[in-house]
């Protein structure tokens, strides 16, 4: 298929905002172009992560680590096609869903994803009350309601420009990453145990509890609303549009993501690590909730500060997560919709949707009802995820849409592959609940 250049650009305020020097140094053009892959990557260590990691390393030890491992992998996959979308085709996965697909199926692929970005802004609310109750004390109920506020930061930060967008992610990102080494080598986890559990074991599948939580991990790692971002903010970078330009800037902008999804990996195994290290040993698999988590660390391993160290990197990933969150909604309302909201107006309007859940929630079940919704959240994320992956690998294989740039067979085959298994173990989860 042939798909016209959009007259409306993706994130039209910032499009080719970032200069990219021609005929620099290697470093130079990477330089330039890094930044995208860690908005992309906040996703892929929100507080819904935290839920799934904690749960599933406090149950089944270091079982569950393969499943974060074939997680990121496949995420690594995903977004470098993401971003080859966009660069070569100049279309965000919105865009480019609108142009190929009828009105009535591109709504209906619109509608799934607001879900899916309800349900990771959901994640994000909770995150973020649980992390202000267990440092400062606050209620609960309390603390998802101030998270209606923080549409204010998101504003400070777009006045300065995209790249102080980008900065602010990744100063949180060190901030999480930091915690969570003092967290690793507070809980001396047993090198040998943690390699065994990146090998998968026919029980992920077999038992229904632990593919529950596997799936759940699948979903908060690839995450929908990031195949839409990522599409969209590799155009902030003015690269050369001729075949040689757009050849490196699709270079540079994978080694970008996967440099810094690696970087999400190790926050993602170190959250389960440290739950099967300190719980699941002790013979506390009953921990499944963060509070529960925060409460135990510092009397079961002895370090004062690991608790506080905990709720800081909490907190700051359920404010990390709120920025990219913003983006992808604006991203997914114009691309499929071609309209334009204020981003006030359409942040307030996402988080609107995620509050009210959250408050029913909090309010009649507390901790453990909030919990159940985190895990709930990245389920439901996971069930649509292969709404967003099968248009973005048919796009990407398309010579029409993508020109000399279009995926390689071996690609497409690997990609296709990546699209079967997530559906295959969607089927399996729905099978499991609707038989019990």
């Amino acid at each position: 298929m042939t798909v016209a250049t959009p007259a409306t650009r993706s994130l039209a305020e910032s499009h080719r905002s970032v200069v990219v020097p021609e005929g620099a140094s290697f470093l130079r053009r990477l330089f330039a172009f890094a930044g995208p892959g860690y908005l992309v990557a906040v996703g892929y260590m929100d507080p819904g992560n935290w839920a799934t990691d904690i749960a599933g390393g406090s149950a089944y030890g270091y079982a569950l680590l393969s499943v974060i491992l074939l997680s990121n992998i496949m995420a690594m996959i995903l977004q470098a096609l993401s971003a080859r979308l966009g660069i070569a085709a100049g279309l965000d996965l919105a865009q480019a869903c609108r142009a190929a697909y009828s009105k009535p199926v591109s709504r209906i692929l619109w509608l799934l994803c607001e879900i899916a970005i309800i349900a990771c802004d959901l994640a994000e609310v909770l995150g973020t009350a649980i992390a202000l109750q267990l440092l400062f004390d606050l209620p609960l109920v309390w603390g998802v309601l101030i998270t209606g506020f923080d549409v204010f930061l998101i504003l400070a930060l777009q006045r300065y420009g995209f790249r102080k967008i980008e900065a602010f992610i990744i100063a949180l990102l060190l901030i999480i990453g930091g915690c969570f080494l003092y967290e690793l080598i507070a809980s001396r986890p047993d090198p040998g145990a943690v390699m065994a559990g990146f090998i998968p074991t026919a029980r992920i599948v077999t038992d229904p509890a632990m593919l529950y939580i596997a799936i759940g991990i699948l979903g908060a790692t690839v995450m929908p609303h990031n195949l839409y971002l990522h599409s969209s903010v590799v155009q902030t970078r003015a690269f050369n549009v001729s075949e040689h330009g757009k050849r490196d800037a699709i270079r540079m902008a994978t080694i970008d993501s996967t440099v810094a999804l690696f970087f999400a990996f190790f926050i993602n195994a170190a959250i389960l690590i440290v739950a099967a290290a300190t719980f699941h040993v002790a013979g506390r698999t009953d921990v499944a909730e963060i509070d529960q988590a925060y409460r135990l660390l510092a009397p079961m391993l002895g370090a004062g500060a690991a608790s506080v160290v905990f709720g800081v990197a909490l907190l700051a990933s359920g404010q990390n997560s709120t920025v990219t969150g913003t983006l992808a909604g604006q991203i997914v309302m114009e691309g499929f919709l071609d309209l334009r909201l204020a981003p006030w107006l359409r942040r307030l309007i996402t988080r609107g949707l995620a509050i009210v859940p959250a408050v029913l929630v909090v309010g009649a079940s507390g901790q453990a009802g909030a919990t159940k919704l985190l895990v709930l959240s990245q389920v439901i994320l996971s069930l649509q995820l292969p709404f967003a992956v099968v248009p973005l690998v048919r796009f990407t294989a398309d010579k029409g849409m993508m020109g000399p740039f279009a995926s390689p067979v071996w690609l497409r085959i690997l990609a296709w592959i990546i699209a079967a298994i997530i559906i295959g173990l969607n089927l399996t989860l729905l099978w499991g609940l609707a038989t019990g």
